[in-house]
């Protein structure tokens, strides 16, 4: 009778647990970093660790309320007196334990209020499958065009005065300007940049990482995004 009562409640907090969570097709994560591990085969692979943090639904946005239908999740969370008062008020609006203070909205196939408040779950996120992830790459500040753009440059030798300039921009009299979107020097990197078709590797839920083939955009311990691939 113990034993069955023990599976019992185990069967209940399980069904609690999955009634508390809700599967979206994009989840937020924190870049940890990269190392490397070794397949079946014996090969080097290559990975990046992404640290699996809570995202819980914020708010559900609806077509009556809104104009459109979404979740907004919440994460990054911080201890509560680094919650601005506003913040907090709308996580308690929401029912929301979590300290969040960064948000996103995330569509889905289909939008159920009552949904608001669960937490956000990994199922549709499985070994071997292939993900989007979003972040925002490194700044490397004010850069010229060899670096930003990989220009070949000009001689190094022979007395040539031209090294590392990026050269003639302009068309002459016709049409007499430089076009927009001209290759020239300025500010490197701190731009939001997706990698698509990214496998995942492994899934930990409870030591709570995602190993992810690859590189991924983003410095360490940034935010990004994990989407389902959608050229998969």
């Amino acid at each position: 009778m113990a034993e069955e009562t023990k599976a019992v409640e185990a069967t209940a907090a399980e069904n609690t647990a999955t009634s508390n969570t809700i599967d979206l097709p994009a989840i937020y994560g924190v870049k940890a970093g990269m190392t490397r591990i070794f397949d079946e085969q014996g090969n080097h692979v290559p990975v990046t660790v992404i640290k699996l943090i809570p995202n819980v639904v914020t708010q559900v946005k609806t077509t009556a309320k809104d104009g459109y239908e979404a979740y907004q999740i919440g994460f990054n969370e911080k201890r509560e007196t680094l919650v601005k008062k506003p913040v907090q008020g709308h996580l308690k609006k929401a029912n929301v334990e979590l300290n969040a203070t960064s948000f996103a909205e995330v569509q889905a196939a289909s939008i159920d209020e009552a949904n608001l408040g669960k937490v956000v779950g990994l199922g549709e996120f499985t070994e071997s499958s292939f993900v989007d992830v979003t972040g925002t790459s490194k700044g490397k500040g004010f850069q010229g065009t060899m670096k930003r753009y990989n220009f070949a440059g000009g001689p190094a030798t022979h007395g040539s005065h031209f090294h590392r300039s990026p050269g003639s921009i302009g068309n002459r009299a016709t049409p007499g300007k430089v076009w927009k979107n001209k290759k020239m020097p300025g500010q490197m990197g701190n731009k939001k940049k997706t990698i698509q078709n990214i496998e995942v590797v492994e899934i930990n839920a409870d030591k709570g990482y995602m190993l992810l083939k690859g590189s991924v955009p983003g410095s360490k311990n940034g935010f990004v995004r994990i989407a389902k691939a959608i050229k998969k």
